[in-house]
């Protein structure tokens, strides 16, 4: 998904992914989502991936099956140009029309706030904080959860498969 993912899980703790997911690994959870009738966003620029953006189960029990957890992610030199707000503005509007009725954003706090703040520009409050739930380059690690309702798009929630 890009040689900035393999940057981010090796160098940086923006993501608890220890190990960089290979191509296979990549289709696999595509393949995965899509059986669930959830969505896998990929922006590109002049032909290379520059972010993306999916939403995953939030849990495995299937009373949770309306929530999801949301990952979004940009290659360093696209930040700053719209390109993780027009992702996230589509993931919202796609979880929604998936029968979503919650997006749950889990957001490593690493003192870099630039994922909070766009998550709440689109609507996310501040739901709790899991404290050294993560260990990673030798530090514990907290992690912010954010929570955003979303639009009732169809009157009876879709009945979304649990495992494809």
């Amino acid at each position: 998904m890009g040689t900035f993912w393999t940057h981010y899980v090796r160098n940086t703790v923006v993501t608890f992914v220890e190990s960089p997911p290979t191509v296979s690994d990549w289709a696999e959870r595509y393949w995965d989502l899509a059986a669930r009738g959830l969505p896998f966003l990929v922006a590109e620029a002049d032909g290379d991936v520059v972010g993306f953006a999916y939403a995953a189960p939030w849990r495995p029990k299937s009373a949770y099956r309306h929530t999801v957890e949301n990952s979004i992610y940009l290659s360093p030199a696209a930040t700053g140009l719209g390109i993780g707000t027009a992702l996230l503005e589509r993931l919202i509007e796609r979880s929604a029309a998936a029968g979503c009725r919650q997006l749950i954003a889990v957001i490593v706090d690493a003192g870099d706030p630039a994922s909070a703040k766009l998550h709440r520009r689109h609507g996310f409050t501040d739901a709790g904080r899991l404290h050294a739930v993560g260990f990673k380059h030798g530090r514990w690690l907290d992690t912010m959860l954010l929570q955003r309702s979303l639009p009732e798009v169809c009157a009876t929630p879709a009945s979304r498969p649990l495992r494809p």
